[in-house]
């Protein structure tokens, strides 16, 4: 029997000479969940836009049911029942689940829009594949897991087989995730496709059938989920073997960093975080846990000196800098890698060199008499690209030439390149492949070794079981739970708090904190 879906020798090569596809392979068979691994630059996303008729390849043949086929644009890979879900979602966050999924696609005639059959078609989807989601309810006030199940009723509403997910799990607590793979294993027994694209392998062994390793644009090869692991992935993906492993703190120092009944407000004056209190050694880093948007990004901002607070104290070596600028926060030793490290961490179209100093120039190391040594600055620059590893062509290239994980090097070298007494981290390896997230995790660990109280949040919970000693956890911007870090806790246990289902009590709570 033919493959559902056949990618043979696909080419796909940018202005410039950018080749992202070469030559690459893909076969999915009907009723699987064939997962799609590898770092980024990859080609994977090329791939999948080339499978949606997003991008058209230069080379290469599609196959759908073993017949030749083309697709121009999304609407004809719709057409022929391939459905995509992408990372972002969109939907229209004032209008109802049954609106967004019908949009374009309204049952009636003429011009007399079925009400009652659109939201009786929708309900029946959530139904049949184990979606549970209310087709009344306004899509802006579901949470980021609901909203992804709207984006699936989308695909299904429009019959799609073939169903791609593109990191599907990103922003996912642990239930939610579990909630997805049941709705995923649903459309499979109906007979329908799943190809699955992800950065995190323990889900991928859980989920998939079959796996297939892209590596520099070209398919390394396929293999059978039950038959691999982790690290064998791993491996294919980065041609060499990789070890996300870090040791712990062995020794914790005195409290560097203290917040005390912290009240955070928006700029609409509505609150957003309160009665935040903890506290953070010299050695020791602090996992933030919480699903995104409960306040884990505000606290780091106020900390930082982005983000103005209502009410609290923050203490940085027993001093309260709440009235302190963002440049005296930094003379006092407190370090930022940021979330968004095109937005907020880098001037993507000014040179590395210009980046790595672009937090010190008061420094009279690179400016002299108000005007830059450009000599020192590009010295430092050298021996920077050479200490964290970054891949680029020189200091002058721009920043934005680099791929994610080195533009991301480029954020942590500036941060680190002298020991920091706070180092506030948000999201650092985000959209980062193996081989940088190994770095980055060792240059996090290394700050902490240095003296650094290190305050880390991250959508990735094995990230933070990984890296933190404790671990804090926020819902609806409250600390509602906080634990010393062990082989004991789990995602799971995480999971549950992070989404309200169990409660801590507050002595349990306070000797965590």
């Amino acid at each position: 029997m033919a493959p559902r879906l056949e990618a043979a020798a696909i080419g796909k090569v940018y202005p410039g000479g950018v080749v992202a596809n070469d030559g690459v392979n893909l076969s999915v068979n009907a009723g699987e969940v064939h997962a799609v691994v590898g770092e980024n630059g990859a080609g994977k996303s090329t791939l999948m836009k080339i499978l949606f008729g997003i991008e058209q390849p230069n080379s290469g043949t599609l196959r759908l049911d073993g017949r030749a086929v083309s697709f121009a644009n999304p609407s004809e890979a719709i057409a022929a029942g391939i459905g995509m879900v992408f990372q972002h979602f969109s939907l229209v966050p004032s209008f109802t689940v049954y609106e967004n999924v019908v949009l374009g696609a309204e049952p009636g005639s003429g011009f007399k829009f079925d009400r009652e059959t659109a939201i009786a078609k929708v309900r029946a989807l959530s139904e049949r594949f184990h979606l549970n989601v209310d087709p009344l309810a306004p899509v802006g006030k579901l949470p980021v897991g609901q909203q992804q199940r709207v984006e699936i009723l989308k695909a299904l509403y429009r019959d799609a087989r073939i169903l791609i997910l593109d990191e599907p799990t990103a922003v996912l607590a642990p239930q939610e995730v579990e909630e997805l793979f049941t709705a995923v294993r649903s459309l499979i027994a109906e007979g329908r496709t799943v190809i699955f694209i992800a950065h995190k392998l323990p889900e991928v062994l859980e989920i998939s059938d079959r796996i297939t390793v892209m590596r520099a644009g070209k398919t390394v090869g396929s293999v059978a989920a039950a038959q691999t692991s982790e690290q064998a992935l791993a491996t294919m993906m980065v041609g060499r073997e990789v070890s996300l492993r870090v040791e712990r703190s062995k020794a914790r120092g005195e409290t560097r960093l203290s917040v005390e009944k912290l009240k955070i407000v928006s700029e609409s004056g509505t609150t957003v975080c309160e009665d935040l209190s903890l506290s953070v050694h010299a050695g020791e880093i602090v996992g933030l846990v919480g699903v995104e948007g409960n306040g884990q990004a505000e606290l780091l901002e106020a900390v930082a000196g982005l983000r103005r607070t209502a009410s609290g104290r923050i203490d940085v070596d027993g001093a309260d800098i709440v009235a302190m600028s963002v440049l005296k926060r930094r003379e006092k030793g407190v370090a930022s890698i940021p979330e968004d490290r095109i937005a907020e961490g880098l001037a993507t179209g000014s040179s590395v060199a210009e980046n790595l100093v672009s937090t010190k120039l008061a420094d009279r190391r690179f400016v002299r008499s108000g005007l830059l040594d450009l000599k020192a600055i590009r010295a430092n620059a050298e021996r920077l690209i050479a200490q964290f590893s970054i891949r680029v062509g020189g200091p002058d290239f721009a920043v934005g030439t680099l791929s994610g994980g080195n533009m991301q090097k480029v954020v942590v070298a500036r941060e680190l390149s002298e020991q920091p007494g706070v180092l506030l981290v948000n999201q650092p390896t985000r959209g980062v492949d193996l081989g940088a997230t190994q770095f980055i995790w060792k240059s996090i660990a290394d700050a902490r070794d240095g003296g650094a109280a290190v305050l880390l949040s991250s959508a990735d919970l094995s990230e933070l079981l990984a890296l933190a000693d404790r671990l804090v956890v926020f819902y609806r911007g409250r600390i509602v739970a906080a634990f010393v870090n062990s082989e004991t806790l789990t995602a799971e246990t995480l999971g549950m708090y992070m989404l309200g289902i169990e409660k801590q009590d507050v002595a349990t709570m306070k000797r965590a904190l």
